[in-house]
């Protein structure tokens, strides 16, 4: 296999195979000229003749390394026994001790097939469906934007019961609904209403834009769409297509018109699937960080702390998917010094 220091890449054979098959070179000569040894310049002189010979134009993946995997294989598992350790798996998520009773074969062997089809961990089959987690990310950024809504419920002055107590919490919650800055139902119970934080995320960076808003209506989620777009242009990324779920917000005309304004394709997840926009749901875990790991006096706070948690996530906190980088690096020219 090549390597970023070997001494004959596919486009160095192809030359040294030229040397020797069309422009005449001793095989010695040609090993001397690339410093490698006669064997191994004779072994892509002859691969060089091969294409030849077949009546082809020798290429670079004519001269890649190819497998040494065997031709056959007698002691492979036979495909229909695979086949059915597959199927007990997914189906009866079986172990390989109990697959290996049931058919009659080693528990080591079956532990190897389930390797081979990454099987052998039960975090990789789909809990509702059985079958294998089918994972994805797009090759750049804005190709692909996740968007959604997580709703959390407004802090009382004075802080909520998370951090005051149950009891504490309640006679917070009825003072601040007696200041004025929140309702009452018809049973006297205290509506303290809801932040919606509209979010959207770039598939391939993982970079995150965020606003809270009282509503999750059409014309909000609309004027979201627009500035974050705007956002991600500054940062030189061009906007392509966007997920959703089939929320009222984005099933609405006005939704479809704004992202046709914006030249985005538009694409939906699978009713009661939300494993389709699995990566802004992940998202919204990691942002219980802010909402919920420190203590805020007041909603205010809460939301004015949200700007400077979103910096710290996108610039500068290691994201396990990306290698432990920060999300921002994954954007191209950053700094605008290629424009």
């Amino acid at each position: 296999m090549s390597h970023a220091n070997a001494a004959l890449t596919p486009k160095a054979r192809l030359r040294l195979g030229r040397l020797v098959v069309e422009q005449g070179w001793p095989v010695s000569a040609a090993a001397r000229r690339f410093e490698v040894t006669y064997r191994t310049a004779q072994r892509w002189a002859h691969r060089f003749a091969e294409v030849i010979a077949a009546g082809g134009e020798p290429g670079l993946d004519d001269m890649r390394d190819r497998s040494s995997r065997p031709h056959r294989q007698p002691g492979r598992t036979p495909q229909p026994v695979v086949k059915r350790i597959v199927a007990l798996r997914w189906r009866k998520r079986l172990g390989p001790v109990e697959i290996g009773h049931r058919l009659g074969i080693a528990a080591s062997t079956v532990h190897a097939v389930l390797r081979r089809c990454r099987l052998n961990r039960l975090s990789h089959i789909d809990r509702v469906t059985g079958e294998r987690i089918r994972r994805y990310e797009h090759e750049q950024p804005g190709a692909l934007l996740h968007v959604d809504v997580k709703k959390l419920g407004n802090i009382p002055d004075g802080g909520g019961w998370r951090y005051v107590g149950r009891a504490q919490g309640k006679r917070h919650r009825a003072a601040t609904a007696n200041a004025g800055r929140a309702t009452r139902s018809a049973r006297h119970d205290v509506n303290l209403g809801t932040a919606f934080v509209h979010t959207v995320l770039d598939d391939h960076s993982r970079v995150a834009y965020a606003e809270i808003h009282d509503d999750e209506t059409a014309p909000t989620a609309a004027a979201v769409l627009r500035r974050a777009v705007a956002w991600f242009n500054a940062r030189g990324v061009t906007i392509e297509r966007l997920i959703s779920d089939n929320g009222s917000a984005y099933k609405s005309k006005l939704w479809h018109q704004t992202c046709r304004d914006l030249r985005i394709t538009v694409k939906k997840t699978r009713p009661y699937r939300p494993q389709t926009n699995g990566k802004i749901e992940r998202f919204h875990l990691t942002l219980a960080a802010w909402a919920f790991d420190r203590f805020y006096p007041t909603e205010t706070a809460r939301r004015a702390a949200l700007p400077a948690w979103l910096h710290h996530y996108n610039h500068h906190r290691p994201h396990t998917a990306i290698g432990r980088a920060a999300p921002i690096t994954r954007l191209p020219n950053l700094t605008g010094q290629h424009n």
